[in-house]
């Protein structure tokens, strides 16, 4: 248990701190919605804030109403996760790493929304006029995060299944 915390927190701080070093040195340099291609016809750098969550939901609310619903959602979905990872086998690395990326990405997100009522977006991913919604680094993690758990899910379904 005590090299799944040791995990745990390292892990979080790194993303958390890779995180935020990225948005702040888009926002420092950039001006809002300005772009540059790195990979023509495939990948931008840009500033965007991001009011909402993936794909914009709730980006058309009050102001007020996402800023409580993201935090109080965001809070939930911290306890659950420190909540799971004491409960996870010890030497489950995938749980744990899994449990890490979502949290980080979750409390890198989660400073925004505090810090500047949205959330700083800046990997813009592209082909021809066709966009993915702009994320970060945060929202890479949880997506990464969120893969790994459903994976170790899916492998741990087939070991019963086979025994």
């Amino acid at each position: 248990m005590k090299r799944n915390i040791i995990i745990f927190i390292l892990g979080a701080a790194v993303v958390i701190s890779l995180d935020q070093i990225t948005k702040n040195a888009i926002s420092s340099r950039f001006l809002m919605h300005e772009a540059y291609a790195v990979i023509n016809g495939f990948f931008n750098l840009v500033y965007v804030m991001n009011p909402g969550a993936a794909f914009g939901f709730l980006a058309s609310a009050s102001a007020i109403f996402r800023y409580i619903f993201f935090i109080g959602i965001t809070f939930v979905a911290i306890l659950l996760i420190i909540y799971y990872l004491v409960k996870s086998q010890p030497g489950n690395i995938v749980t744990v790493l899994s449990l890490t990326l979502i949290f980080a990405g979750a409390v890198g997100n989660l400073i925004d929304r505090i810090r500047f009522g949205a959330v700083v977006d800046f990997l813009d991913v592209y082909i021809g006029t066709w966009h993915w919604p702009a994320f970060n680094v945060a929202d890479s993690a949880i997506t990464v995060g969120a893969i790994l758990m459903i994976w170790e899910m899916i492998i741990n379904a087939q070991k019963r299944n086979i025994s």
